[in-house]
């Protein structure tokens, strides 16, 4: 055997294989990888092997045993020969992939580039050890590989020492998404997706066409899914939320802060938004109702009920230690509130100032004494000037009462007001 062969799977799917004696055997229509890490290994990356070869004769497909196959190069053509026939179940391989079906044409994420790319082919490499996928041609030679027009165009660019665009992602770089018509396990291709930023995978997913959405949207985890959910467009929210069970968008709402989950059923129809608030956890659902009961133009109907408040006699030491224990995200400590023994409002302190305080101190002796709030039925644009003028990151929301009901957070002030000039 030739010590290593490179080929492209588009020159091998559709085309014959023969015995040793050159007889036609059939044609061939996938190749079968697995992705499994050897054992000892399970820290180094993947390299997929071909395990399996799907064939046909007539009207007879067969799954075959790759072992016995050999591909060899005969002036530039392959010749594939099969030197034994055993067929062999998918199955023995847990985490097995068929190439032309689950790969080929299909939408991958590039995990480099953070994005949804198109496969055109998928490079391959024969040596003693296995038949092994590199690589996936995602650029316009492939395309025309794919086409067989490569040769010709590249005939007519040779003059001008010009090349045929040409990209590849290794395969470690690339996960899969469109599984949703086999039995094909996501745990790689999840494992590589967990890396990217919930706002890159929102926008991944927004890309992928609707059925794939779902299915793939599905297999998150709650937690990944609730952040995810969270990043996406209110279409594809709404897409997301009519097409999953009530039961499974239920848990993720539950991980979402509940202004997010208030923007996103205010947006539903009634009865869907109804249903979901019935299926969640009772402390869950009545938060979110509480910011329903909001009319839009009230400060209410903006402000996040994920904030920290702490009594203006502990010291600086004591609180940082509070929020240790506690953990929040950091999305959720731009302020730290400031109350007295009854819960009502005194002041706020953003966490630079806290970090840089002297430990010792209370949070009374360092607080700002003319503290800045808004009540929560205050018109919505009275935010923007108050941010802008003060030049905060979070504005603490109080009722009449000055106990604490949320705080508005700048970014959803800015998202409020570029919605209103979309719609002007």
């Amino acid at each position: 055997m030739t010590a290593q062969i490179t080929f492209y799977i588009s020159q091998i799917i559709g085309k014959n294989y023969v015995s040793d004696d050159g007889t036609i055997l059939g044609k061939i229509k996938d190749f079968l990888i697995d992705q499994s890490s050897l054992p000892g290994m399970e820290s180094e990356p993947v390299r997929p092997r071909v395990v399996a070869i799907k064939v046909k004769k007539e009207n007879e497909i067969r799954i075959l045993d790759f072992t016995s196959f050999e591909i060899i190069k005969i002036k530039r053509k392959l010749k594939i020969t099969c030197l034994e026939v055993h067929d062999i179940l998918p199955e023995t391989f847990l985490n097995s992939l068929w190439l032309a079906e689950n790969i080929l044409d299909k939408q991958i994420v590039d995990i480099n580039g953070r994005k949804l790319v198109r496969a055109n082919d998928i490079r391959m490499v024969m040596i003693p050890a296995g038949t092994y996928a590199l690589a996936v041609d995602v650029g316009m030679e492939g395309l025309l590989r794919r086409l067989g027009m490569d040769k010709p165009i590249q005939t007519v660019l040779d003059p001008f020492k010009a090349d045929i665009p040409g990209k590849f992602i290794l395969w470690d770089d690339i996960a899969a998404v469109d599984f949703s018509n086999s039995n094909i396990k996501l745990a790689k291709s999840s494992s590589k997706l967990k890396t990217l930023h919930p706002s890159d995978l929102a926008d991944i997913i927004e890309d992928l066409d609707k059925s794939t959405r779902t299915y793939f949207f599905a297999s998150l985890d709650e937690e990944q899914a609730a952040d995810v959910l969270e990043e996406m467009e209110p279409h594809a929210q709404i897409h997301i939320v009519e097409s999953l069970p009530v039961e499974k968008v239920a848990d993720v709402l539950e991980k979402m802060p509940a202004d997010e989950v208030a923007d996103l059923l205010d947006a539903l129809a009634e009865d869907k938004a109804e249903k979901l608030l019935e299926e969640m956890e009772k402390e869950s659902s009545e938060e979110v109702r509480e910011l329903l009961e909001y009319p839009d133009n009230f400060v209410g109907s903006l402000m996040t009920t994920d904030f920290y408040a702490f009594m203006d006699e502990l010291t600086v030491t004591e609180t940082i230690d509070e929020l240790r224990r506690l953990q929040p995200e950091p999305a959720h400590i731009y302020t730290i509130i400031v109350t007295d023994r009854n819960e009502r409002f005194l002041s706020s302190i953003s966490l630079g100032e806290l970090v840089v305080a002297d430990p010792s101190k209370p949070l009374k002796e360092i607080m700002n004494k003319n503290a800045i709030s808004v009540f929560d039925d205050d018109q919505v644009d009275s935010l923007a000037e108050l941010v802008s003028k003060y030049n905060l990151l979070a504005v603490p929301v109080i009722n009449k009462n000055r106990e604490m009901e949320g705080i508005v957070v700048v970014e959803d002030i800015v998202e409020d007001l570029l919605s209103k000039r979309k719609t002007r």
